[in-house]
């Protein structure tokens, strides 16, 4: 690159100031820039090589590291499928051994409940079964024209027959 002197030079006069000098070979104005351009646009070409070298390895790395998060996103995505399959087991047998108590509490409810039913059928057996000995006592008697039966063996909610017979 020139320096500000030699910029500078371009406009010094070439005489000192009199009459007219001889004319010259006129100054190649486009070769003069050319040279003087020619070492900065070097440096430009040589600073856009090394742009393109540092993007094409740029590139390179970022793939590298793109493949890398590739295969680790898809390790997260296993494992976390994996824990997904495991937390699913473990509510379902939680919801397993929920409903098996849940059951084993209305199994043991059912069986007191038939428990108490036994117990009144026991209770209540006996009664029923005078009542119904009654009753057919009292039937039989009023078919086969035997004596009536006595008021105080009399089934309860049964009045004897009012009238002549049967």
């Amino acid at each position: 690159m020139t320096g500000f002197r030699d910029f500078l030079t371009r406009f010094r006069p070439a005489a000192s100031p009199g009459r007219a000098a001889p004319s010259g070979v006129p100054a190649d104005r486009s070769a003069e820039l050319r040279a003087e351009l020619a070492p900065p646009l070097a440096l430009l070409e040589q600073a856009e090589a090394e742009a393109r070298t540092v993007r094409k390895r740029a590139e390179a790395a970022a793939a590298v590291r793109r493949q890398r998060a590739e295969r680790q996103a898809e390790a997260i995505v296993a494992a976390a499928r994996a824990e997904a399959d495991r937390v699913r087991e473990r509510a379902a047998e939680e919801a397993l051994r929920v409903a098996e108590g849940e059951a084993a509490a209305l199994l043991a409810e059912a069986e007191r409940e038939a428990v108490d039913v036994r117990d009144r059928a026991r209770s209540r057996t006996p009664a029923l079964a005078d009542r119904v000995l009654v009753l057919v006592r009292e039937d039989l008697a009023a078919g086969e024209g035997a004596p009536p039966v006595p008021e105080d063996q009399l089934a309860p909610g049964r009045e004897r027959p009012h009238g002549g017979g049967p």
